[in-house]
């Protein structure tokens, strides 16, 4: 099935935030060793690759996403012997290690800042944004930073200000300039030999600034309720047209080495995010799709969205399917426990590679956090509007033990306070558990090709009812999901339903056949195999 298809085509993603995966010595943060120690989880499982969030040396005002040294490991998580190690053994199990890579910005005490800063004339002057304030006092242009108030600051020493795009502690490279290109490059060939399979790269779609310096228009949708960020339209600060020769330059340092893969991080509809493909497929092999995180929860918004991206896809580009990550609540709470077991079968039978994040496969609920214990500085800097991301990123419940199997001490995050019940070692031993649910639909989707690798082709949306077929060279399964709370009854009236269903999201109808009708309870999803 998978002869001359790459890996990052037929397997399946898996996001990891290593400080709260495994804690192997005892200080309440996940480490490398504890990623190690889980590996056979994983390898269970059925998972191909291993995303894991920043690892590299940082102050931790945004926990790793502030850089300040991009070819050594933050002895928070281990050593470069203990990485070296990581890979050798995830790839013992046949898994793929994904590093998750910011060349944006780094952090205000990496060595280059600390330069740049240093005086005007400074040889890395030029590494980062730095300009005069306006004319009449103040930054140079109206520029948001996405974690509130100006994206500039004004530096005494100098008497300029050097642009972030977000914390101030994260101050934005200078992509036009050709040296800032070389060393990034050079670092991603560091752990290319290293042996690292690819890279995510953060915020890909910010790398490149208006040469101007334009002022960005106002949102003319913008409502008080939402971040003060989105009260103007990036239009100048993000997505501008050059980045696109800066990701096919990133594509080309990948190519060099021998089945790696790129990965964008891209927060764009997918008109927008497809142009990250690049021209003649140059750009990113995955632009993450992240359109199932925000898109309303209903079978028209879903068959809606999934016909737009296919459409929009270049010829020959591949899909991706991402349900959540470490920025965003937590599936389960964002749709309910029930419909969760239904995403979790819309993302693993959709065509193209899907990304799992770490705990959604137990059914991890997004954790609240007491004001005592937020440590985001998303939500220090902009408290009671809803933006935290601790609640998603809180420690994997193991087993019922003290610290649900992750630490031996209270952890850096509260877990949730029903992970006694809800834990990978409890689900492990429930046929119809989440856990259950998900493994069963790996094993499928592994098995059959066409839910790997075949097309897809919608059947019907109505009310609450979304039903697609994948097939592939004369094989055929048929995809029914009940994205409602109350029983729907299909009839051979509007679709072929003879066959034999391979798996239902309550684990309980496997082998069962129809002659022509089929009835979904609520918040059910079945696969069906049609007859030959």
């Amino acid at each position: 099935m998978r002869e001359n298809i790459p890996w990052w085509k037929s397997g399946i993603l898996y996001q990891i935030y290593p400080r709260s995966f495994q804690d192997s010595d005892g200080d309440g943060v996940g480490d490398l060793r504890g990623i190690i120690q889980r590996l056979p989880y994983l390898h269970e499982l059925g998972v191909d690759a291993l995303w894991l969030s920043p690892i590299f040396p940082s102050p931790m005002e945004d926990f790793g996403y502030d850089i300040s040294d991009y070819i050594g490991i933050d002895p928070l998580f281990g050593t470069l012997d203990d990485f070296d190690a990581l890979v050798a053994a995830a790839h013992d199990f046949g898994l793929k290690v994904i590093l998750d890579f910011v060349p944006n910005h780094t952090s205000d005490q990496h060595p280059w800042f600390v330069e740049s800063r240093s005086s005007k004339d400074n040889p890395k002057r030029d590494w980062y944004i730095w300009r005069d304030g306006r004319d009449e006092g103040g930054p140079p242009n109206n520029w948001l930073s996405e974690f509130g108030g100006s994206s500039w600051e004004f530096d005494e020493r100098t008497e300029q200000y050097y642009y972030h795009a977000f914390l101030r502690a994260q101050p934005d490279l200078n992509w036009r300039n050709p040296e800032v290109r070389q060393a990034i490059h050079d670092v991603m060939r560091f752990w290319l030999r290293r042996g690292v399979d690819g890279f995510r790269v953060d915020v890909m779609w910010h790398l490149i600034k208006d040469d101007l310096l334009r002022d960005n228009p106002p949102n003319p949708d913008f409502t008080p309720d939402r971040q003060p960020y989105e009260r103007l339209l990036p239009l100048y600060s993000t997505d501008r047209p050059e980045v696109h020769a800066v990701v096919a330059e990133m594509r080309q340092v990948i190519d060099a080495f021998d089945d790696r893969v790129l990965i964008g991080e891209i927060y764009l509809p997918p008109d927008k995010l497809v142009a990250y493909y690049g021209r003649d497929l140059a750009g990113a092999h995955l632009p993450f799709n992240f359109a199932l995180i925000s898109t309303s929860w209903t079978a028209q918004a879903i068959a809606e969205l999934i016909d737009g991206y296919e459409k929009a896809l270049p010829p020959g580009a591949w899909p991706n399917w991402v349900l959540g990550n470490h920025d965003r609540r937590r599936i389960a709470s964002r749709v309910g426990a029930d419909q969760a077991r239904v995403a979790a079968m819309l993302l693993l039978t959709l065509r193209g590679t899907p990304t799992l994040y770490y705990g959604d496969e137990v059914g991890m609920p997004q954790v609240e956090i007491p004001a005592d214990r937020v440590r985001d500085p998303f939500e220090q800097n902009l408290p009671g509007i809803g933006v935290g991301r601790d609640g998603c990123r809180t420690p994997m419940p193991w087993d019922a033990t003290p610290h649900g199997g992750f630490s031996a001490v209270d952890p850096w995050l509260p877990l949730d306070t029903n992970f006694a019940r809800n834990n990978v070692a409890t689900e492990r031993e429930d046929a119809a558990s989440m856990l259950s649910l998900y493994r069963a639909l790996i094993d499928l989707r592994r098995k059959r090709p066409e839910l790997t690798l075949g097309s897809y082709r919608l059947v019907s949306v109505a009310g609450d009812l979304l039903v697609f077929k994948r097939g592939y060279r004369g094989q055929r399964v048929l995809v029914a999901l009940n994205l409602g709370g109350a029983s729907i009854a299909l009839t051979a009236a509007t679709m072929s339903l003879r066959g034999r269903v391979l798996l239902s999201t309550f684990m309980d109808r496997q082998a069962e056949t129809t002659d022509g009708t089929l009835e979904l309870r609520g918040a059910e999803g079945i696969i069906l195999e049609p007859p030959e």
